[in-house]
């Protein structure tokens, strides 16, 4: 697996009801395409895109943006986000 968890900050909780996005932090050898398989394959929902993100404390975020509305909400509510 190359998702480690899904990223809870204040921001990360904010872009899951604005932008239907959700945060993960993966795996530093995770590509975008990785990331949308296994989102598609986890939690059965299609992905529009993915952006990946090198913080400065060493870790990789992906940004996965879904394509349908309320998608990320939903997902969310699996992982007990929100």
């Amino acid at each position: 697996m190359k998702i480690i968890y899904a990223l809870t900050t204040e921001k990360s909780v904010s872009m899951i009801e604005k932008d239907n996005k959700l945060t993960f932090i993966v795996e530093k050898t995770a590509t975008k395409k990785d990331i949308a398989d296994e989102v598609k394959k986890n939690y059965n929902e299609a992905v529009k895109n993915v952006r990946m993100i090198n913080a400065f404390n060493g870790k990789k975020k992906a940004i996965v943006k879904f394509s349908r509305k309320g998608a990320a909400s939903d997902v969310a509510a699996k992982l007990k986000l929100i």
